[in-house]
């Protein structure tokens, strides 16, 4: 990655991206020529690839005849003679050289006996006799050096290399660069992502636009003495494009941009990640004004003393570096922080006072044109048929992300390629949105005639009530094809976002979770295991009706739901509240009191219109799947068989305008291949 200055260059040594240990090739490279020559000399003291002799085995060879010449070396001072020497009349698969090593004392001892046969005429009877020796007196210092310092060099160079070495080592820059910065230096050119492809958070937008602003243009803010917030804390669930907006202002601001997560920071050693606090600011400061992004700084933010056995002296110590570096004596101008996290519960209000966070900008699941500005952006990027409709799309997707979008647009086009379709059609974002929400269709399930009669009911059961309570949301479709986890599912179609929970459309809800319950015990006079789901979903929000909204006139408007904030072993730990346990009976007394009294609506309705619910069941125990429209139809009496005859044909014709419109649309001179394209593609998921 390319850096604008010699600060940016340092920074990417630090850990920064595009780091290349340049020095890596060369040290690998020397040490491998230091191993060799250590392996060459030891191979030419052991006499090449000749046979290793003891002094005894010579002298056996020396008493056979058996060699031919030998070159005998004796260090200064040494106590070793070394010889090396030829055979005579060997094999040739035998070894032809040996080498040996000979105390002096004993080498001294044959050289002076075979002196003494030839004095004597008797050399021809002496161990040397038959051998042409060389001998010579040498300097071995050069192979003491080699042998004994050079592999203290070598020891020596590898550790500085590891752990000595500032930067560029393949362990992160080696001890002296353990406390270094590991934040990545953007320039505008490294993020191609604008605000152009965040939508559904115009508020959010607009709220760090200005610092975008500021850093193009600080004269406007500070001719009037305004200050721009030092930190801005964006909070929102998972998904809802906290990280994509801090993208979109590193590619927006035309200043240097540093990226870090909050587990960066914190390593074992303590005083670590309060070093790489010091470092980031440092480099930030000299390449002010900039931004730095801390992705999940909950990881370093959480408050001090807390947890299992006291507090977290590395992550404490951390957060305290922070604290300073953000508002403290000689703390940093121009430098302007962006964090993001989940979980604003757990933070340190330190963190969160003017002067550190001054600005908490809150990213929330988006609303209904929200989701449709979102569905439209992740729509450009795919083929994307005619017959899609953003809004109603968007309107079949209440609570989901921009991750979910995302996600449901690229399960579409997977399943477009599947069926081998030459765009993305209504029914594949349809089927991703099932598949998404609920789960993959289970077909090859076999599921008894029995268990099949009692979903259907189950299932009918909760489309009936939920057509008959005006205050809960239409059906949007009903299967008693498995997904996921689940034998059958009953999906709802809001036709507006919901900010609040009125009473009564709370109660008509408890009604629609029992009804798959009151079905079967109307129907079948007993009950089964599949309402479990229903069943924790109505206790849920009945204990939050009675404990939290005030909806319980016996215990009036009082919250008793206590303390939640705690956390054990990643699970939440609910602290008891300050009540007596007959408020606590009374609680267990109205939740029972509100479900009875949903139950016996719901038994009710189930019993007034049981033959709507017989036509319900059977109708899906023959087609499976039934939508809204054929819910209606049978309701009202109608014949459904005719109705859904009428809808295919509709929904074919429109198919076929679309791709006619799609063929006009296309260049001229491209209209023949396009128009066989399309038939082939779009003959073969007919077919099957």
């Amino acid at each position: 990655m390319k850096l604008e200055d010699e600060q940016g260059k340092e920074s990417r040594r630090a850990g920064g991206p595009g780091r290349k240990p340049k020095g890596f090739p060369v040290f690998i490279l020397a040490l491998a020529a230091m191993i060799m020559l250590l392996v060459l000399v030891a191979w030419v003291e052991m006499g090449g690839t000749s046979e290793e002799l003891d002094a005894t085995q010579l002298r056996a060879k020396l008493e056979k005849n058996e060699i031919k010449s030998m070159e005998v070396r004796r260090p200064d001072n040494g106590n070793v003679v070394y010889i090396k020497g030829k055979y005579e009349g060997v094999p040739e698969d035998k070894p032809q050289q040996f080498s040996a090593k000979v105390d002096a004392s004993q080498w001294e001892t044959w050289v002076k006996q075979h002196e003494e046969a030839i004095n004597k005429g008797e050399g021809k009877n002496s161990l040397l006799s038959d051998v042409e020796v060389k001998s010579e007196e040498v300097n071995d210092n050069l192979g003491w050096f080699l042998k004994n310092i050079v592999p203290i060099l070598i020891i020596g160079v590898i550790i500085w290399f590891f752990f000595f070495r500032r930067g560029g080592g393949p362990l992160g820059g080696g001890v002296m660069a353990f406390g270094k910065s590991r934040a990545k230096m953007f320039n505008k050119e490294d993020v191609t992502v604008t605000f152009n492809d965040v939508a559904g958070a115009d508020e959010a937008k607009e709220e760090v636009a200005e610092i975008v602003e500021f850093l193009k243009n600080p004269t406007r803010f500070t001719r009037l003495g305004a200050k721009i917030p030092k930190g801005v804390l964006m909070i929102g669930p998972p998904g809802c494009g906290k990280t994509l907006l801090a993208k979109a202002i590193a590619g927006e601001a035309e200043r240097p941009f540093f990226s870090i997560s909050g587990s960066d920071f914190v390593e074992m050693f303590v005083g670590v990640g309060a070093s790489r606090v010091r470092d980031l600011f440092r480099v930030a400061r000299e390449n002010a004004p900039c931004i730095i992004f801390v992705d999940e700084i909950d990881a370093v933010g959480r408050r001090r003393g807390t947890g299992v056995g006291g507090g977290h002296d590395e992550r404490e110590q951390t957060l305290n570096a922070l604290l300073v570096e953000m508002d403290g004596i000689g703390s940093s101008e121009g430098v302007i922080i962006l964090a993001a996290t989940n979980r604003p519960d757990v933070l340190d209000n330190a963190l969160l006072r003017p002067g550190r966070f001054d600005r908490q900008v809150y990213i929330d699941l988006p609303d209904l044109k929200g989701r449709e500005e979102i569905l439209r952006v992740h729509l450009k990027k795919v083929k994307a048929g005619a017959t899609i409709d953003a809004n109603e799309i968007a309107r079949l997707i209440p609570g989901f992300s921009g991750a979910d979008i995302m996600n449901l647009v690229n399960e579409a086009a997977l399943i477009a390629v599947i069926r081998n379709l030459d765009e993305i059609t209504r029914d594949c974002i349809l089927e991703a949105r099932d598949r998404v929400a609920f789960g993959r269709q289970k077909r090859s399930r076999v599921m008894e005639e029995e268990e099949r009669k009692l979903t259907a009911y189950h299932e009918a059961g909760h489309a009936l009530i939920q057509e008959l309570t005006p205050k809960t949301d239409k059906v949007h479709k009903v299967t008693i094809i498995p997904r996921g986890r689940a034998l059958g599912a009953t999906m709802s179609l809001p036709d507006k976002d919901r900010y609040s929970m009125p009473r009564g459309r709370a109660e008509q809800m408890l009604q629609v979770f029992l009804g798959g319950r009151a079905a079967e015990h109307v129907v079948f006079g007993e009950i089964d295991a599949g309402a479990a789901s229903d069943i924790q979903q109505a206790t849920n929000l009945t204990r939050k009706m009675v404990t939290e909204w005030g909806m319980s006139d016996r215990l009036g408007l009082l919250n008793y739901a206590g303390d939640e904030d705690q956390s054990y072993m990643g699970q939440t730990v609910k602290q008891p509240g300050n009540y007596s346990d007959e408020t606590l009976k009374a609680i267990d007394e109205e939740m029972r009191r509100l479900i009875d009294d949903a139950w016996d609506k719901t038994v009710k309705l189930i019993e007034a219109n049981r033959e709507k619910l017989v036509e319900i069941a059977e109708a899906l125990l023959k087609y499976e799947t039934l939508d809204h429209a054929d819910i209606v139809t049978v309701l009202e009496g109608g014949d459904l068989e005719a109705h859904r005859k009428q809808a295919t044909e509709e929904a074919n014709r429109e198919a076929a305008a679309a791709k006619h419109r799609a063929m006009e649309d296309a260049p001229k001179d491209r209209a023949k291949p396009d128009t066989t394209a399309f038939g082939s593609g779009a003959e073969q998921p007919g077919t099957a």
